[in-house]
């Protein structure tokens, strides 16, 4: 149960990532370093939402 929790957690962690940096983006100029911040904030996004799906993944159990 405490996988499906922490699964669900990382998921709305990755959803807050990405929106964070598209309202940052949206509301401050971020000059030369735009492209570092959109590569780490779209890596950490896509590793935090990796790693909920695959703790949320139920498998069935054959008897």
């Amino acid at each position: 149960m405490w996988k499906e929790k922490l699964g669900n957690y990382l998921i709305d962690v990755s959803k807050y990532v990405l929106t964070g940096i598209v309202i940052a983006s949206l509301f401050k100029d971020l000059g030369d370093s735009k492209m570092l911040i959109y590569c780490l904030g779209l890596l950490v996004a896509l590793s935090t939402l990796l790693s909920g799906l695959i703790l949320t993944n139920k498998k069935k159990e054959e008897k």
